[in-house]
């Protein structure tokens, strides 16, 4: 384990050469890895286990999502079963169903928590709020986290491309004795890129300050509101997104990703430096105390309750629909679709 200096702070890193894919296959030998649930994290973590050669086996209920794991070329009976028989059958039970199904289906994985096995999961959120949960593990069991910082779709579409996806771990009960080894396997063979310690209650926090923060909340905020201001003020739905969205996404933002926000300014125009550095305070001020709110309820549990809450009502797949709809079909991301069809995919030179 390396010690590495993020901004002056050391954290503990693990790295795919310290611990390599070797390693990984010979901690888990002799194990077999039943994966909960084959919606998001679900197919990526699989797919990039067994294709690393590690025994795995998908548990999921008959249905769509059942059908695109046969689709997958997972096969009914073999490496494919009812959830109950995968948790039976496995000795790391994935646990990757949404959160709120996990309150629902706990009663059954429960029953299979067999002395010795670990149970996994890929966010803090059923085990920090266990409170509104009830997901108590058994004590001689090890309860482990590996939570990679993306989506399952990148985490299976780097991997492809022989990348990965940085992830957070954590153990939270080590029973075995062997609870660590076995998270630092399961992060590599799910595709990690690097790995970076945490708990189960900071990985929740942060995560939940995240998602309704810069990484989705925030953002469609923000986009939002400029494209809004520059629409009242006259300019067209092609210019207020191009100028809000698409120079965004497809300039600015790939060289942030590169090399820093540092860097990215000091590549753009003196008049985008100036105004840049200039505004960045009044943002700041303005966004912070949102931020400080939205941490305080994540932290009070309230955001864990709203989403049990909502998630749990038989009519929530519906409602979401309708609030989906409702964004797809507004001005700025009717614009947007418009703008992608008109992005060239190759440039004759």
């Amino acid at each position: 384990m390396a010690k590495i200096n993020f901004g002056g702070v050391d954290e503990n890193v693990v790295t795919r050469e310290e611990f390599t894919l070797e390693k990984a296959r010979e901690v888990l030998k002799d194990e077999v890895i039943a994966v909960i649930g084959y919606g998001v994290q679900g197919p990526g973590q699989s797919l990039n286990l067994k294709d690393n050669g590690f025994k795995v086996i998908v548990g999921q209920r008959k249905g769509k999502t059942y059908d695109k794991a046969v689709a997958d070329g997972w096969v009914p009976g073999v490496d494919l079963f009812e959830i109950e028989e995968a948790c039976e059958k496995g000795t790391i039970i994935q646990y990757l169903v949404s959160d709120a199904a996990q309150i629902a289906v706990w009663p059954t994985v429960k029953k299979h928590l067999t002395p010795g096995k670990a149970l996994y999961f890929s966010h803090g959120f059923g085990i920090t709020y266990n409170d509104r949960t009830g997901i108590v593990p058994p004590k001689d069991v090890d309860v482990i986290m590996v939570a990679p910082k993306g989506s399952g779709t990148s985490l299976r579409r780097l991997f492809l491309q022989g990348r990965g996806v940085n992830s957070s771990y954590a153990v939270y009960q080590d029973a075995t004795g062997r609870a660590l080894e076995r998270t630092l396997a399961l992060g590599i063979g799910v595709g990690s890129g690097y790995l970076f310690e945490t708990d189960f209650k900071r990985e929740v926090y942060s995560d939940l300050t995240g998602e309704r923060g810069t990484l989705m909340g925030a953002i469609q905020g923000i986009l939002l509101a400029q494209y809004e201001v520059l629409r009242a003020h006259g300019h067209s739905p092609s210019e207020a997104f191009n100028e809000t969205v698409e120079e965004l996404t497809q300039s600015l933002m790939p060289l942030f990703a590169e090399k820093g926000m540092d860097w990215m300014y000091a590549n753009c125009s003196t008049t985008a430096q100036r105004g840049a550095l200039d505004w960045m305070g009044p943002f700041h001020d303005a966004t912070k105390p949102v931020f400080e709110k939205l941490y305080e309820s994540v932290a009070s549990g309230n955001e864990a309750q709203i989403s049990i809450d909502a998630n749990s009502k038989p009519d929530y797949r519906k409602g979401l629909e309708e609030e989906l709809k409702a964004l797809r079909e507004s001005e700025l991301w009717r614009t947007g679709a418009a703008v992608r069809k008109l992005r060239p995919e190759e440039i004759d030179r």
